[in-house]
């Protein structure tokens, strides 16, 4: 367990409480003058700090995760089918009432929090209000990355006040504007006094993702995005801000032998140089972290005998293993020789860990005594009239459509050893029995903006047009990436398909796999079961952004669903 982070935590974790989920609320100051004592000010700002710890850790990645190449929602003949939610993620056939996409509330409880900490403070012009602000940018941020029009929520709405959506476009040159302002108000130290909170280089970081998306973001509609004509004013203004980043000396790739895989193991932290900003969690104390359950072997908390599973202990709660990496996403995972990041995945024949190193063995993990071997292709179960159970490959599928099982829908895959070994797992996020023991809550901090994403972002906007800035080209950032993680360097200037790919690699079940497929062109492709002739597929340029929640709807009756659902 990290204690120095549960400590840091403490005073926040006193001020939490439920949060509002309706957008509109009196704003009436709680204090007649705001309390100034550094306790008091941390404790407000806390609860809006790691307002969406929860979110962050389960839903969110769900339909950033899921609707990408990354993962595929699979289903063991009705276990962890739940109606279809990870599957719909995974089709883009995405249902207004689904859990995956449901979490617009939980934002928007956020900025109201955030909002309702500035008012208390003495409104935008104080001293001190700059990291709310931030976190109001931020929360923002997220509502129109992923749902496209939302409301500027600048201010605690009046009683009865009616709320509506602005457009997207509206609402990322607000963002910009607030970032713009911010900048130069936010701490520049980075040490364990910020880990968690942001920093002028935090803000910096989203204001590069805003603008190396402005094309998507500002786009007159979801559907006129083009990446093939992408074109973007902003490119220099990226590569500057990725320079006040990379000349500001307080960050870097990695330490240690372990550079790449140590960065996310249950003991990360402030220490870790490469986080400009992430999300502190703690399986007792900061609770909300649950990336592993769905990516485990179905059986593999144990040995199916009592004894130890892959992670080199019984780690003590039944795991999901309804989450596989995409047969088109593992061919860009295993591309590379000597490719340290691959250490991460589970291929082929999965081998045990060391409980204490957490280095992978040469002992293969058995379950019930028999040696478990992940398949990377996936296959769907159907039975016959007789009862016998057949397979079906998507490409199959496609030929005789009669092949797909009449529950296609849910993307089952069979509940037995040849059902849950369908399709690659990841142990990026390496489980510990003293966390998972905890409600299956993990300790491992989740990077939000990284270092590696800040030279490979320049590289891209470098590639894209952007002027050369410190003798730093595309290529010599790229391969910066290529050499901690041990893998071949480029000879040449990558191309933006090479910057596309390498992004997948590094960034991994990071939640911006999404984002990037949008920017680059490809997230209408064809991967995983996401295929033209799979019956509820979906490739319609509208599933570029997810369906507004139906109660967010039943609570906002002005409001118009998202065009396409």
């Amino acid at each position: 367990m990290k204690t120095n982070i549960r400590i840091f935590l403490a005073a926040g974790l006193m001020a939490m409480t439920a949060s509002c989920t309706d957008l509109d609320v009196i704003p009436e100051a709680q204090f007649t003058e705001y309390p100034d004592s550094e306790a008091a000010v941390e404790a407000q700002m806390a609860d809006v700090y790691f307002h969406l710890r929860g979110t962050l850790g389960r839903r969110y990645m769900e339909s950033q995760a899921l609707s990408s190449d990354e993962w595929v929602g699979i289903s063991f003949d009705g276990d962890y089918a739940d109606g279809g939610i990870y599957a719909q993620c995974s089709l883009h056939n995405f249902d207004p009432s689904s859990a995956s996409t449901g979490w617009y509330e939980e934002v928007a409880a956020g900025i109201t929090k955030a909002n309702r900490v500035i008012l208390n403070m003495g409104g935008e012009e104080k001293d001190g209000t700059a990291q709310a602000r931030y976190m109001r940018a931020f929360y923002s941020w997220i509502l129109m990355d992923s749902y496209g029009d939302t409301p500027i929520l600048d201010h605690l709405a009046v009683d009865g006040e009616q709320i509506n959506r602005s457009p997207r476009a509206e609402v990322a040159r607000w963002i910009e504007s607030e970032l713009k302002t911010i900048i130069p108000l936010l701490p520049a130290n980075v040490d364990v006094s910020t880990y968690g909170k942001p920093t002028r280089y935090t803000a910096e970081a989203l204001l590069v993702k805003l603008y190396i998306n402005w094309p998507v973001y500002t786009a007159s509609d979801v559907t006129a995005y083009d990446a093939a004509n992408y074109n973007n004013e902003h490119l220099n203004d990226v590569v500057t801000l990725c320079d006040d980043i990379i000349n500001s000396g307080q960050f870097s790739l990695s330490e240690g032998a372990d550079g790449y895989r140590s960065k996310f193991w249950p003991n990360n932290g402030y220490q870790v140089k490469d986080f400009i900003y992430a999300m502190p969690y703690d399986a007792i104390t900061a609770q909300g972290f649950q990336y592993c359950r769905p990516r485990i072997w179905r059986q593999g908390r144990n040995d199916g005998n009592g004894g130890a599973g892959y992670f080199g202990s019984d780690i003590g709660n039944s795991t999901g293993g309804n989450f596989s990496i995409s047969p088109e996403f593992a061919d860009v995972l295993m591309a590379l020789e000597s490719d340290d990041r691959q250490e991460n995945i589970l291929a082929g024949q999965i081998y045990m860990f060391d409980p204490t190193t957490y280095a992978k063995t040469s002992t293969p993990y058995k379950y019930k005594d028999e040696a478990i071997c992940l398949d990377k292709t996936i296959r769907l179960k159907w039975v016959d009239a007789e009862g016998d159970p057949h397979y079906v490959e998507y490409e199959d599928g496609i030929k005789n459509t009669s092949l797909y099982p009449a529950d296609c829908a849910m993307l089952n895959t069979g509940k037995d050893v040849k059902g849950w070994s369908q399709g690659y797992k990841s142990v990026k996020y390496f489980v510990i029995r003293e966390d998972f023991i905890n409600g299956r809550n993990q300790s491992n901090d989740l990077p939000i903006f990284r270092y590696a994403d800040i030279l490979l972002t320049k590289a891209e906007a470098i590639t894209r047009g952007a002027s050369v800035t410190n003798d730093q080209t595309a290529q010599t950032l790229f391969n910066e990436i290529r050499s901690y993680v041990h893998a071949p360097l480029i000879t040449e200037a990558p191309s933006l398909e090479d910057i596309y790919a390498e992004r997948g690699r590094e960034l991994f079940d990071e939640n911006w796999r999404r984002n990037d497929m949008i920017r680059f062109g490809h997230f209408e492709d064809e991967y995983g079961f996401h295929r033209k002739g799979f019956p509820t597929a979906r490739f319609d340029k509208e599933c570029r952004v997810f369906p507004i929640p139906q109660g967010v709807l039943n609570t906002n009756t002005n409001w118009q669903q998202n065009a396409g659902y």
